[in-house]
């Protein structure tokens, strides 16, 4: 899902909201794959870090920059060069991941969100994810440009429409999204 061609259409991965389960260990390669989602969940006690350096080698699927734009280059520094694992709590804690759960509600909860995010609001969705791009590029500047071009263009959208008199008519979480 996450691979894009340069020069291709914005991917899959850039238009929807995605969402990674780790429960148990979660490293290296399968570490990094969670880190490509917009959100990592993680069941209590769950092992998580880049070993690589342990093994002479260095994380080769983004891990190091994708930590640190969660977390800070420091952090990510000292996370790639120990090669040690941290228990999924403690990178809740530094932010890198998200929501921390107990083991026998993850998937539950994680599949319920999952399908709240699959029936939501999918043009918003991609706005939020180009201005956060945007801000990973830019920082505020480049965010503020890009959240001007795709708050303006939602109005006109049928979601927003359907969205904004299903809220005055009824209160939040009651609109019917179409993707148009």
């Amino acid at each position: 899902i996450s691979a894009c061609l340069v020069g291709s259409e914005m991917c899959i991965r850039d238009r929807f909201p995605t969402l990674a389960m780790a429960h148990g260990v979660c490293m290296a390669g399968g570490f990094e794959l969670a880190l490509f989602c917009d959100l990592i969940w993680a069941a209590e006690g769950t092992v998580v870090g880049l070993p690589e350096s342990s093994l002479g080698i260095v994380p080769l699927a983004g891990g190091i920059e994708r930590v640190a734009a969660r977390a800070g280059l420091g952090r990510a520094r000292a996370i790639a060069l120990s090669g040690a694992l941290y228990k999924a709590e403690e990178f809740a804690g530094w932010g890198v991941i998200d929501r921390v759960l107990p083991a026998d509600e993850l998937e539950e909860k994680a599949m319920r969100f999952a399908r709240k995010l699959a029936a939501g609001p999918t043009l918003a969705y991609a706005a939020i994810k180009d201005v956060a791009a945007a801000y990973a590029r830019e920082g505020i500047p480049g965010a503020d440009e890009r959240l001007l071009d795709a708050a303006v263009g939602l109005f006109d959208t049928v979601d927003a429409q359907e969205g904004i008199s299903s809220f005055l008519e009824s209160g939040a979480g009651h609109a019917v999204y179409h993707g148009r």
